[in-house]
């Protein structure tokens, strides 16, 4: 797929944009784009912002900034990386801007969050670790690998959580975001016993359709699992939430009797006495999450206004 893709560069002041997600006081996103090409993406209203007229998935601008001096300043400040594009897309493995980043911030005492679907965040498994409480969270939706690659063109869930037992094995913080939960598709207690045992924390957010995608992912679902389009023509056309409060009840049920603390749209970085993950339902955290997002995002398309881009 690497030939279809069209790479450009960009040169933006700074990485760093200021975040209007609650979890976070900066967002940290190398590229424009994501070639993961996830058919659900929220982020690819981007394009209307940014200029580019090809697919979502097809085109990747590859962020240069000046070098961040001084990274001491943002002691004890919150950094997620990757709320909008994944820093570690194929592409990174070649032009390292991810790691760029994380080699100017050495030194500092940030928060460091990394969000990703990929295993290539192992490479710099030697820079995180530097960080003085850094967590990596890697999204699984699914154990059926089919499935996987009708909807994103990442890797493997199986090397996603090899990755997440490696960083977890380190000592390193680990989330498994369980997201987006599709309908009678997502598995989450199937996913939940696969991880549990290497894993800190367990977010739950359901499938949102909106935008352009909801057609593209109404279709898919009709052709492959018609017999679920009734169910999901009640969620998504009718706006009935009768699924994700059963599925409330049936994940509060099962963290019961498992030991399991479970939250309903806390922070995401409580500490659990008992020492299993604690599992934090976003269902209810939608609306929030993606006003903030969209905030964040344009944020960031105006923070790299101004800068020659340099076609490849």
């Amino acid at each position: 797929m690497s030939e279809q893709i069209r790479i450009g560069k960009v040169k933006v002041k700074t990485v760093l944009t200021k975040s209007n997600l609650p979890i976070a006081g900066y967002s940290v996103n190398p590229y424009i784009g994501c070639t993961h090409a996830c058919k659900y993406c929220y982020a690819c209203f981007m394009k209307r912002f940014t200029g580019h007229a090809e697919p979502w998935g097809t085109f990747l601008d590859v962020k240069y900034w000046d070098a961040i001096r001084n990274p001491q300043k943002y002691d004890g400040q919150t950094m997620i990386v990757g709320s909008v594009t994944d820093a570690y897309n194929p592409q990174e493995e070649q032009f390292c801007r991810t790691r760029a980043f994380l080699e100017e911030m050495q030194g500092s005492k940030i928060n460091l969050i990394i969000t990703t679907k990929s295993d290539l965040v192992l490479r710099d498994l030697d820079l995180i670790k530097n960080f003085p409480s850094p967590l990596v969270s890697w999204s699984v939706n699914t154990l059926d690998e089919k499935f996987k690659d009708d909807m994103d063109r990442a890797v493997s869930v199986g090397r996603r959580i090899a990755a997440m037992k490696k960083f977890h094995k380190e000592g390193i913080r680990t989330t498994c975001f369980i997201s987006p939960i599709f309908p009678q598709i997502t598995n989450v207690f199937a996913i939940i016993e696969k991880i549990k045992d290497f894993c800190d924390y367990i977010w739950l957010e359901n499938l949102n359709l909106r935008g352009n995608f909801k057609a593209e992912i109404m279709d898919y679902i009709a052709n492959k699992y018609a017999d679920l389009m009734p169910l999901y023509r009640e969620i998504y056309n009718k706006n009935d939430d009768t699924y994700w409060k059963i599925l409330d009840r049936e994940v509060a049920e099962y963290a019961a009797e498992n030991g399991f603390l479970y939250v309903v749209d806390k922070e995401p970085f409580l500490r659990n006495p008992t020492g299993k993950p604690i599992i934090i339902n976003y269902f209810y955290h939608s609306k929030i999450k993606q006003s903030a997002k969209k905030k964040e995002a344009l944020q960031g398309v105006k923070a790299g206004n101004g800068g020659e881009e340099e076609k490849t």
